[in-house]
């Protein structure tokens, strides 16, 4: 069997991925946060999400790893929780002041990760790519 002359393209993505992700979660912690606690910031900001189990949606996790989340963020004084009056067993969740404060800190974080990841690509060349991961996307789900 004849070696490849490159490197497989899928060992090239997730080699690639893995050090944009590493680069993303080094970027916010030097904001003061986590990757988990921004995709939480992140849902409470755009989503709004009215309970706990909601916003487990729509971070994508379940909701025992959310509680586990939320309990850090709560003692760090990010967010605040309180019990729904009509059924205790409910929860909604929402942002401090603080909690504001450290969205704006990690969301300027991830926009200058995004800015470096463009360096020297145009426009066209970022819309190339996303069609590109796009399709590899659609490749793997078939």
């Amino acid at each position: 069997m004849a070696r490849p002359r490159q490197e497989p393209i899928g060992l090239a993505l997730a080699g690639t991925a893995k050090a944009v992700s590493r680069a993303f979660d080094d970027a916010l912690a030097a904001a003061g946060g986590s990757r988990p606690a921004w995709l939480v910031l992140v849902a409470l900001k755009a989503a709004r999400p009215d309970t706990q189990r909601e916003l487990a949606a729509a971070v994508g996790i379940e909701g025992a790893t959310l509680t586990h989340h939320l309990n850090g963020m709560e003692r760090d004084g990010l967010v605040r929780r309180e019990r729904l009056e009509g059924n205790r067993r409910v929860q909604r969740v929402e942002l401090t002041p603080k909690g504001e404060r450290a969205f704006l800190r990690m969301r300027d974080a991830a926009l200058a990760h995004d800015a470096r990841l463009r360096e020297g690509l145009a426009e066209a060349d970022v819309e190339r790519l996303r069609a590109a991961l796009d399709r590899m996307r659609a490749n793997v789900a078939r």
